[in-house]
């Protein structure tokens, strides 16, 4: 029989995305449940933004959570959707 287990004791994962290409003074934070965004131009912000959120939908598309995915297949996803220039 497998222990019960506690919500605290749950394996926790979440992404930050880092921009590193400011010059103009803004703090740019965004925040949601899995993953983070901090800094970037509003260029750079907003792109990390959306890739990270189609790379959550495309996981609950799957039915999986950032905690069950191998990290294989979160760098495929957010190589899938990385914006190109």
């Amino acid at each position: 029989m497998r222990p019960v287990e506690s919500k605290e004791s749950r394996t926790r994962a979440h992404i930050l995305g880092l921009g590193i290409d400011n010059d103009d003074g803004h703090k740019r934070i965004t925040r949601a449940e899995k993953f983070s965004v901090v800094g970037g131009c509003e260029e750079t912000h907003g792109k990390i933004t959306e890739t990270l959120i189609k790379t959550f939908e495309d996981l609950k598309k799957r039915g999986r959570e950032l905690e069950e995915s191998e990290p294989s297949e979160i760098a495929e996803l957010l190589h899938k959707h990385r914006p190109t220039e």
